[in-house]
């Protein structure tokens, strides 16, 4: 891992910047697919999907036998796990079911906002390195909870075209029967653009490494709705001398295995912890089978070295980190001035990895800095609201002249006529 020690503030800027290898590079390859597809339908799919894969499916949808047939292979514990997991997320999601509003001014108008849930979604399941069936609860969870009516799922096979079995028994468990064997940026375009045998979704969920983000990006700016930028993935740790080195170096580690365009981040106000935390990371991770990709994405990764904690969490929330923990004396006093981050951690008990899995929030998290201004996913995601207005004629009436005297100033009279017509004396205007 990179070190830095004490950065003054004129620093902080490029610290905080993510690291951005050839990013045009990767616009130009990823816009080339999405349109290759978008012109091509299914022929094109399937010859993308070989290019870069180096084989394909004959058959692209998963089929019910295939879905029975896995689930018989996951083991018994980890069904159980996966089951217990998704009643925890399912009890938690439930309370943020967004509540609709009536407002009547009692003289003769009322208007309502009312939450209605989005008709066909389309989730992403990253399935190469690491199949995260997990990642299908975080969204088919709060997806039934919102009422979506049709929802298709797309993750990448393996080389003899099977789909993960705990993938299959997690979709299963959720209710979702349309999966397609397919990955990367070319699973975003048939999501979006849509094929012959594929139907186009209305918005867009799931993480994915960059090629997937940067898909997402690019339809993003089609028009085409999608949740938020989450992936690939990152964690930064604020740690004092009350941390547990082990414990922060195996945080670390957890989101290093990632892949290696992950990035880890620790932050203290004590050289001593950093580097002790440095020293268990190398002891750690000769462990891991992962090792390959953990060198790689902690070549990327820092350790900063700071004046105290406070400036620990000043920095925080310019990083804007999809996961925030907080090894700390008092992480309760330090959690109440984070402003921007995914989700947050907080003790020495509290690994990220329960949030990946069982505690209850959803691991489907805004990257890159986009914690500033995004939320991490929940039931509200799954929805669109619509607002009404309801006016009587003295309810009208009541307003016309402000509504008027406003259209007026903007210059549409137009606008203006809309309320005169109604309310007589208008027509002479027209």
């Amino acid at each position: 891992m990179r070190k830095y020690v004490e950065p003054d503030r004129q620093q902080w800027d490029s610290l905080t910047r993510r690291v951005g290898r050839d990013d045009a590079m990767l616009e130009w390859r990823v816009a080339g697919i999405l349109e290759q597809i978008q012109r091509g339908g299914d022929v094109a799919l399937r010859q993308v999907s070989e290019a870069i894969e180096g084989f394909a499916t004959d058959v692209v949808k998963v089929s019910g036998d295939e879905i029975g047939e896995a689930c018989e292979l996951v083991p018994e514990d980890l069904k159980a796990a996966i089951t217990e997991a998704a009643a925890r997320i399912r009890a938690f999601h439930e309370l943020e079911v967004p509540r609709d509003l009536e407002w009547n001014d009692g003289a003769g108008t009322i208007c309502r906002r009312r939450y209605v849930p989005i008709r066909r979604v389309g989730f992403y399941i990253p399935g190469g390195t690491a199949p995260l069936f997990s990642t299908v609860l975080m969204l088919g969870v709060p997806s039934s909870i919102a009422g979506c009516r049709e929802r298709v799922m797309f993750t990448p096979p393996s080389r003899d075209g099977r789909v993960a079995p705990a993938i299959l028994f997690a979709a299963s468990l959720c209710g979702i029967v349309d999966i397609y064997k397919i990955g990367g940026a070319q699973a975003v375009a048939a999501m979006a653009y849509g094929t012959e045998s594929i139907a186009k979704v209305d918005k867009i969920f799931g993480p994915g490494n960059r090629y997937v983000m940067k898909a997402k990006e690019l339809v993003g700016k089609e028009g085409i709705a999608t949740d938020m930028p989450a992936g690939p993935s990152e964690v930064l740790v604020i740690a004092d001398e009350s941390a547990d080195v082990s414990f922060v170096a195996a945080d670390l580690l957890s989101q290093a295995e990632h892949g290696p365009d992950s990035q880890v981040v620790l932050l203290s106000d004590n050289v001593t912890t950093a580097r002790s935390v440095l020293r268990e990371i190398d002891r750690q991770k000769e462990f891991l089978s992962r090792s390959k990709i953990v060198d790689a994405a902690l070549a990327e990764s820092r350790v900063i070295v700071m004046r105290d904690i406070d400036e620990c969490v000043d920095f925080a929330n310019l990083y804007a980190p999809e996961h925030l923990i907080l090894a700390v004396k008092d992480p309760e006093a330090v959690a109440s001035r984070v402003e921007s981050a995914g989700s947050v951690f907080l003790g020495n008990y509290s690994p990220e990895s329960a949030g990946d899995y069982t505690s209850g929030t959803n691991h489907i998290l805004p990257t890159g800095g986009t914690a500033v201004a995004w939320s991490g996913l929940g039931v509200e995601s799954f929805m669109h609201a619509v607002t009404f207005q309801s006016l009587s004629r003295d309810g009208l009436a009541s307003l016309g002249g402000n509504i008027v005297t406003m259209a007026e100033a903007e210059m549409l009279e137009a606008h203006a006529n809309a309320v005169r017509v109604r309310l007589g004396g208008g027509n002479d205007t027209l």
